[in-house]
């Protein structure tokens, strides 16, 4: 991550910057994060990131990342969500709604999320204070799993 503000999109205030290996390695060990690594099946490069959260009432889709935008825009985004969800379901097969989050500003993510069946959820959803004169709305989603 290169600025402070690349790490809260990321992260939101999990992490502090700059991000550390500590950090990280503290990261990795939390029981309820299941961190994945985003292959590129073709080439064997990472192309990504992101994390089955289970710290909440429901299974959550965390710290989603595309890298490079290069790999941005080719339907990375659908298959990776449809992958994590089928994750979660072999994790815990009884859940039957996973929730997301994602920042009022991130139309890309927004509208992935809607097409994928996620539904915004007002009543959790909050402004988030990035600094003194910035505000950016955390959207609540959720998705129902019909299993």
């Amino acid at each position: 991550m290169n600025s402070k503000r690349d790490l809260i999109q990321f992260a939101s205030t999990l992490f502090d910057f700059p991000l550390t290996k500590q950090q990280l390695n503290q990261y990795i060990k939390e029981k309820d994060f299941l961190p994945k690594k985003i292959i590129h099946i073709k080439s064997g490069e990472v192309i990504g990131h992101c994390e089955l959260n289970f710290q909440n009432e429901y299974p959550r889709l965390s710290r989603i990342l595309i890298g490079d935008i290069k790999n941005r825009g080719k339907g990375y985004g659908k298959l990776i969500i449809q992958m994590m969800i089928d994750e979660i379901l072999k994790t815990d097969s009884s859940a039957k709604t996973v929730d997301l989050r994602v920042f009022g500003w991130n139309k890309n993510a927004l509208k992935l999320y809607h097409n994928m069946g996620f539904q915004i959820q007002v009543k959790h959803t909050f402004d988030f204070k990035y600094s003194s004169n910035e505000i950016w709305e955390n959207i609540y989603m959720q998705k129902q799993l019909y299993i």
